[in-house]
């Protein structure tokens, strides 16, 4: 980096704070994606103050800038496409204010997703968006993303709980749009304009979330199927029934097998497994509604549900959720986690589509997700050694995409576009939609140092 711009970051941040040295710069080259590219430097910010005066330099000497937060992004948001300054916020890590009257918190970009669980317990409250990635993911990440997670169908996503934000553009202005209300209709809604953006309109410094009680009641279940169209029944009359489960999930065949291989846990190996959990605030509403989940299952012929019986059980089958990933990395030397939502009503027809692309190619596609509002991630397997293997995932990648739009889907549920989205941009959205993002773009950051590369949106 120019040693003149490298000394005026350092009297911005301190010279504590700032690197261009290799050793340094080599981790925030990547993400948990499989892309990567070195910045030119790593600046660490620790106010608005900063954050703003950061900008204002990179804007006058047009230096890419790509904010990050834990870098578990699964779509390359984070990865400095364009070299420049990684603007890393996870100093930013305060919870400034619980306010259990108003039923908001206010937090700083860093915090993580479990810190603010574990603050919010003793209040008998919480923030319901749950990513996989929940024990190390930064706030400030899942708002960039509008992360959701397997609480979905239910609870919805983290725009549907984003009251308020400090976000500072390109230029340095601070703006903050929301405040702490729960309702609002004042002007256009630049909260939700900014909820998404993958930091290529802002840097958000500031976040003001909505919480909710916490259920005081849980109870969860598994069933194994034999046919895919079976679990699709059973959880289309689930989802028809009156009833909302706080989550559901599906675990294909070979998401089974994985766990099976990597993790010896001895699962049944069927065609679908759904993993169902309902809540509330007394045990005989929980019970009621689980009551509902087992008679759709038991009506489409599930082979086995699996009731589980105690706190540790539950727990155990969660953990084995959230070990899918691992488990597929432990076998497949590279991963791309796909991500797309369909009707709830098409999931079945995306499935059986996959299995299709599977067999077509010859490749390992281990499909798991958020079957309760139709949000789908296939695991797609190969070696990045061999040049025919990563040519051919490619093909699947589009493939995938295609078949998602096809049934009235969207490219990303709640990974975001950044790269590995990018070039499918144009099939969900027309030339005027195109043109409008570009335009606001434009209007935000002129320049195009936000996070450059990532959107379609400077291609």
């Amino acid at each position: 980096m120019d040693s003149d711009i490298k000394q005026a970051l350092q009297r911005i941040v301190g010279t504590e704070n700032v690197t261009d040295s290799l050793i340094d710069l080599v981790p925030y080259s990547y993400d948990a994606s499989e892309y990567h590219h070195r910045p030119d430097a790593a600046v660490w910010a620790q106010s608005s103050s900063q954050v703003s005066a950061i900008l204002k330099l990179a804007s006058e000497y047009n230096i890419p800038v790509t904010p990050r937060g834990a870098g578990t992004g699964l779509s390359g948001v984070t990865v400095p496409l364009h070299g420049g300054i990684v603007l890393d916020l996870s100093k930013m890590n305060k919870i400034l204010k619980i306010s259990i009257e108003d039923r908001f918190v206010v937090v700083q970009p860093g915090v993580v997703y479990a810190k603010l669980e574990e603050a919010l317990k003793p209040y008998g409250f919480f923030y319901p968006p749950d990513p996989a990635s929940s024990k190390v993911s930064t706030l400030g990440g899942n708002v960039a993303t509008n992360a959701g997670g397997m609480k979905g169908a239910k609870y919805g996503t983290t725009r549907d709980y984003v009251l308020g934000l400090e976000v500072v553009l390109a230029d340095g202005t601070v703006l903050r749009p929301g405040g702490t209300v729960m309702k609002c209709s004042s002007g256009y809604d630049l909260v939700k304009l900014f909820v998404g953006s993958e930091g290529t309109l802002g840097v958000i410094t500031e976040i003001i979330l909505k919480i909710n009680p916490r259920p005081q009641a849980v109870s969860t279940c598994t069933a194994s199927f034999d046919d895919l169209k079976q679990a699709g029944k059973a959880v289309t009359e689930i989802m028809h029934s009156g009833i909302i489960p706080s989550a559901l999930e599906i675990l294909d065949e070979q998401c089974i097998l994985c766990l099976n291989r990597a993790q010896n846990l001895n699962m049944t190996e069927r065609a679908a497994t759904l993993l169902a959990e309902t809540d509330g605030y007394t045990q005989e509403e929980v019970d009621f509604q689980m009551s509902k989940v087992i008679e759709a299952f038991k009506k489409n012929k599930a082979r086995e549900i699996i009731l589980a019986d105690s706190p540790e059980k539950i727990e155990e089958l969660w953990v084995a959720r959230r070990a899918i990933y691992g488990a597929v990395a432990r076998l497949y030397p590279n991963i791309i986690v796909e991500d797309v939502t369909v009707p709830i009503s098409k999931v079945v027809d995306m499935l059986i589509g996959i299995q299709g692309i599977r067999e077509r190619y010859k490749v390992v596609i281990p499909v798991l997700g958020h079957i309760g509002d139709g949000n789908l991630h296939p695991y797609l397997t190969y070696d990045s050694t061999s040049p025919e293997e990563t040519e051919q995932i490619k093909k699947v990648e589009a493939e995938v995409s295609e078949l998602a739009i096809s049934l009235g889907g969207t490219l990303t549920g709640e990974h975001g576009i950044g790269i590995g989205k990018a070039r499918f941009m144009t099939l969900e959205h027309d030339r005027g939609e195109m043109r409008i993002m570009n335009g606001l773009k434009k209007l935000l950051d002129p320049n195009n140092i936000l996070n450059p590369g990532k959107m379609g949106l400077d291609l």
